[in-house]
């Protein structure tokens, strides 16, 4: 029988399942989150935490490829159900917490590898409606047939503060969860005033330019994925690289 690889909050501190340093991980996370003396920005997030909406998985490194299985496993099971957990759900994978030291840089690495072996083991096609160019603005990451919307948190991060974890971690928010929610919309005018006046107070360095609503001309979702502190600092280039069966049209599975 295959061990439970998807959790709700309220299973993570009692399951044998859930390393040590998980449930550790998944406390730092959780003051975080339902701070009241310092609201977390992302109200989203919170309000789906509050909800009982979002789900957790625990693995240890994106450098083994059956942690990454079981992440993408998790991941699936996830895809396959957030529809009927709630509007403002969200997937949130943790990695266990390292001995050594990396820079922003390393861990910048680390999240597009981590999202490169995703793709790599992805059982479904790119979807169609989805352009496969990161440059293009209506461009997303897709797992699963579905495109998703990143937030990656590390230890390296210490100014901008709503991106520091205790270890090395990544939100995965299914576009679904914005649909209606637009620059032009009123929720999304009201959700993102809360959001950069909290940032304002949480972070210790003004909200990232790339910071941007989704099929806007200038925007590029995937520049908002691994935000540095430097709100200077640009990557260049997406990192991301479509598997050759996706390049020609042609499915080969790697099972």
């Amino acid at each position: 029988m295959a061990s439970k690889m998807l959790f709700r909050a309220n299973e993570i501190l009692e399951s044998t399942h859930v390393p040590f340093w998980g449930k550790d991980a998944f406390q730092y996370f959780q003051s975080d989150i339902l701070s009241e003396e310092n609201p977390f920005p992302c109200i989203l997030g919170v309000e789906g935490f509050k909800k009982d909406l979002l789900r957790f998985s625990f693995v240890t490194t994106p450098y083994n490829y059956q942690d990454i299985r079981n992440a993408a496993s998790a991941l699936r099971e996830y895809i396959d159900t957030f529809k009927t957990i709630g509007r403002y759900t969200s997937f949130v994978l943790f990695f266990k917490p390292e001995h050594k030291e990396r820079s922003m840089e390393e861990y910048e690495t680390m999240f597009w590898d981590t999202l490169t072996f995703l793709h790599q083991i992805d059982q479904k096609k790119w979807p169609q409606d989805i352009p496969k160019d990161p440059k293009d603005p209506l461009w997303e990451f897709c797992f699963h047939g579905e495109p998703i919307f990143f937030v990656c948190n590390t230890p390296a991060h210490s100014l901008r503060k709503s991106r520091k974890s205790r270890g090395f971690m990544i939100t995965f928010q299914p576009r679904w969860v914005f649909e209606g929610m637009t620059g032009d919309s009123k929720i999304g005018r009201h959700v993102q005033k809360v959001v950069r006046d909290r940032l304002k107070t949480y972070d210790d360095v003004s909200a990232h330019p790339e910071l941007g609503w989704y099929g806007q001309q200038e925007n590029r979702e995937w520049k908002q994925y691994f935000l540095h502190e430097d709100n200077n600092y640009t990557t260049g280039q997406c990192p991301f690289k479509l598997k050759r069966s996706e390049q020609h049209g042609r499915k080969k599975s790697l099972y």
